[in-house]
């Protein structure tokens, strides 16, 4: 079985041979291939688990807006709020 990247080579997907078995059982009573299968499976768990990616995705953004605040919130679980009532963390430079 292969994923597509995005300059659209195909790469192997390695899975463990239980959940292989269940791939190939499922696309053959569905009558289709293993890898249109997965493809399928993949796009409706992205469409189940929707509103959970885009909370962690505005986790990560929070992180990713390169200040220190940010970082050391992430890592201490404080919010970056409870870190400027404790006095800050100051900048990169500093």
């Amino acid at each position: 079985m292969a994923i597509v990247t995005s300059d659209r080579r195909q790469v192997p997907l390695k899975v463990d041979p239980a959940t292989d078995e269940l791939i190939s059982h499922a696309a053959h009573f569905l009558g289709m291939t293993k890898k249109d299968f997965v493809a399928e499976a993949a796009r409706g768990y992205l469409e189940q688990r929707r509103e959970g990616i885009r909370q962690g995705t505005i986790e990560s953004m929070k992180v990713l807006d390169g200040s220190l605040s940010s970082s050391v919130a992430k890592v201490t679980g404080l919010s970056p709020g409870r870190i400027e009532q404790l006095g800050g963390v100051g900048d990169w430079e500093e």
